[in-house]
């Protein structure tokens, strides 16, 4: 608030004053008083007038200036009345007290969509863990009828059981610090591990892997980190297509930074798509082309990573081939050995 904007604002009120002094003015020297007189009503009038409103015009100006300037440096600024001084003044009290109870109810509007969003996520970790159930029993029986048929069944349930997990680790993917456990983990056990799970594929599409270059050892929580390998790694078999597939896994020290590196020439990715990738819902050219991709795993590896302290890139060329970097911050905690 400036001066300008205040007496814009009192520009009425000082409007009636002033025609209510040209009348009682007009009077007195309709009765003949001096001049002098006239000029002496006129100081007692607006010099008590005028100082009123300046002071609390400085009032006003404090009090929002304060207003403007804590609500600039809070990042979460519905915590403007946490923090802001309760005003002296009954337009100051009036806002103030308006602003609180909006807070207010803002805060049980939200408690709300947690309550439900907590009981949302919590069916879905139910149905994740009841739907388990049944894909135990097709294994058995797939297990006790080996054919063709009954292996390429049993295929399909893997996949099933890759999209039951993106929907179990989604759905906790916003409170991923209440499931941590930090922990030495063997990058090179970690990754001959998420080869393993995806044996057939490697197998099936004659996809050859190297990981010999793969070592180090990082401080990280393996259950979450294992997801966002098999992801990419995944998404690295599922978009190599032809003979002559290859996927190359390294680890390189970068200063303070292990670098773990997912090479493979499959079909990669068109320029207008790279930037997108990690969008949520986001499928692009080779989604529409292979029908396969929900859009969610690259996002769901972007967003743990991001809470694990980790940071990942990817970087493609269409028709040459797709390669993801993971970077782990060393820190004096993760060590590479």
């Amino acid at each position: 608030m400036n001066i300008k904007e205040y007496v814009k604002d009192k520009l009425v009120f000082l409007l009636i004053h002033f025609i209510l002094f040209v009348i009682i003015s007009g009077i007195m020297l309709l009765i003949s008083i001096d001049g002098r007189i006239i000029f002496l009503v006129f100081c007692i009038w607006f010099f008590p007038l005028l100082s009123y409103m300046m002071l609390e015009f400085i009032k006003w100006r404090s009090f929002y200036g304060e207003l403007d300037s804590i609500l600039d440096s809070l990042d979460k600024k519905y915590l403007l009345t946490e923090i802001v001084k309760e005003p002296d003044f009954i337009e100051g009290k009036v806002l103030y007290d308006i602003l609180k109870q909006a807070n207010k109810d803002m805060h049980e509007h939200v408690k709300i969509y947690r309550d439900l969003e907590s009981e949302y996520r919590e069916y879905i970790e139910t149905w994740v863990h009841e739907i388990k159930t049944p894909i135990v029993s097709t294994r058995l029986i797939i297990e006790n009828n080996q054919n063709d048929v009954t292996r390429n069944i049993n295929y399909e349930v893997k996949k099933i059981e890759e999209y039951i997990e993106q929907v179990l680790y989604y759905s906790r993917s916003n409170n991923v610090s209440k499931d941590f456990i930090i922990k030495e983990v063997s990058l090179p056990a970690l990754i001959r591990s998420v080869i393993k799970k995806n044996s057939r594929d490697f197998i099936s599409k004659g996809i050859s892997v190297d990981i010999e270059a793969v070592e180090g050892t990082v401080h990280s929580d393996a259950k979450w980190l294992e997801f966002i390998l098999n992801q990419v790694i995944g998404n690295s078999t599922k978009y190599i297509v032809g003979s002559n597939g290859k996927v190359k896994i390294f680890t390189a020290k970068e200063g303070n930074n292990i670098v773990l590196t997912i090479e493979d020439n499959g079909i990669g990715i068109i320029d207008k798509d790279i930037n997108r990738v990690f969008e949520k819902g986001f499928t692009g050219e080779n989604g529409r082309r292979f029908g396969r991709s929900t859009g969610i795993g690259l996002y769901l590896c972007k967003k743990l990573a991001g809470q694990l302290g980790l940071g990942i890139s990817l970087d493609s060329k269409a028709g040459e081939g797709t390669t993801v970097t993971i970077v782990f911050p060393l820190g004096g905690v993760n060590l590479i050995r």
